[in-house]
């Protein structure tokens, strides 16, 4: 398994550092900066106190944390969230109840997400006026069957 090295900054002192729960996991934990709570159906934009600095040619992905989903209906809006490796900004996570009925309540250095550090390649367009035939063709949606 290669390594790479990033930087990563404690904006509040306070905060626990990213870590993975198992070695062979794929996205580092994420944990809230502040106690938060979450009517059914509400959105948050939530801290983590962490800035970081990814090396040129990679991204960060935030995503939301299985257990969460399934136990307690928390998952993020914008997922994967985007992070480019040019920001120097604060972590945030976009939270959101997806329970109809119960409220959910987070507790500062709560793990709320995952992030998920991937090598990504620069992409040259070339545009024409045909693209290849292919089997599927045009077919989206529910295209290859819904079971």
């Amino acid at each position: 398994m290669s390594r790479v090295d990033v930087s990563i900054k404690r904006l509040d002192p306070t905060v626990s550092l990213p870590e993975y729960a198992y070695s062979s996991d794929a996205g580092l934990d994420l944990r809230c900066n502040e106690s938060v709570d979450l009517d059914p159906f509400e959105r948050r934009l939530v801290s983590t106190g962490l800035a970081i600095a990814l090396p040129d040619g990679y991204a960060g992905f935030v995503q939301p944390r299985s257990g969460l989903a399934l136990k307690r209906g928390l998952s993020i809006v914008n997922t994967p969230g985007l992070i480019d490796a040019h920001y120097r900004g604060e972590l945030k996570v976009i939270l959101i109840n997806l329970d109809a009925k119960e409220p959910i309540h987070l507790e500062k250095g709560e793990r709320i997400a995952q992030l998920v550090i991937q090598e990504v390649p620069t992409v040259c367009l070339h545009e024409v006026d045909e693209l290849d035939e292919t089997d599927r063709g045009a077919g989206g949606f529910g295209s290859s069957g819904v079971a």
